[in-house]
Parts: C-alpha cells; sequence; structure tokens
C-alpha cells in the first residue's frame, strides 16, 4: 500500500533473459497503468531484480515490452495494449487472491493476448 492506503498494483515486463524490461503501476487515480521505469542491458536487469524484491510479478514477453519501450516515461499506455494488460493484470489479481486463499496449486501461464499480434506500435 502507498501512504495515501490506494491499493496499488504493480507488473513489471521483460524480455527474457532480461535484455529489455518495463514496468508498469496502476492505481485507483490512474485512467489506465503508466509505465514507471524501462531500460535496456544493466538497467533492465536492476529493474526485475528490484521488482522480484518488491514481490512484484516480472511477466516475460517479448512482444509486449517491445510496444511498452515505446512509450513515454511515466505516460499511461496507449489504447492499443489496454487488453493485454488488462488480461495480465486480472490473471495476477487471481494468482495472489488464490495465494491469500492458501490455495497450493502451481501457478498457470500468464496469458498472452492475441491482441498483440495486432497491436500496432504506440503512436
Amino acid at each position: 500500500m502507498r501512504p495515501s492506503d490506494s491499493p496499488q498494483q504493480g507488473l513489471a515486463i521483460a524480455e527474457p533473459p532480461q535484455r529489455t524490461a518495463a514496468a508498469l503501476t496502476y492505481g485507483p487515480q490512474d485512467l489506465a497503468p503508466r509505465v514507471v521505469a524501462k531500460g535496456r542491458g544493466e538497467l533492465a536487469e536492476e529493474i526485475v531484480r528490484r521488482a522480484r524484491e518488491a514481490g512484484v510479478f516480472v511477466h516475460e514477453s517479448r512482444e509486449l515490452v517491445s510496444l511498452l519501450m515505446q512509450v513515454d516515461m511515466d505516460k499511461h499506455i496507449p489504447a492499443q495494449l489496454y487488453v493485454a494488460v488488462a488480461e495480465l493484470l486480472a490473471w495476477l489479481h487471481q494468482m495472489e487472491k488464490g495465494a491469500a486463499a492458501g490455495s497450493a496449486s502451481a501457478l498457470p501461464r500468464a496469458p498472452l493476448s492475441s491482441s498483440l499480434a495486432s497491436s500496432p506500435a504506440p503512436e
């Protein structure tokens, strides 16, 4: 939780093996998820390391991170990426609910939206 007690969700997306990464945040005050970190090489590895240390889910998707790298820092993701990111956030929410309920089942694979294949580059 943030100091304002507003629920905040985070998500890091990396290109294996973490040579490119972007981090998103989404809270009640946001109209859409925002890019809060992105980088290549050592910076990408640092983003992934910090995300994992903070307990933030890291999803590996070459396609999605490539599109997110085109979004300016602290800007909302473009409408073309809403479906793909919403699917990941919904999946993550379900996994967190299952973990809170004590579910011992293995994590299923995160969805990879078919909308990515047809998503044009963000403007």
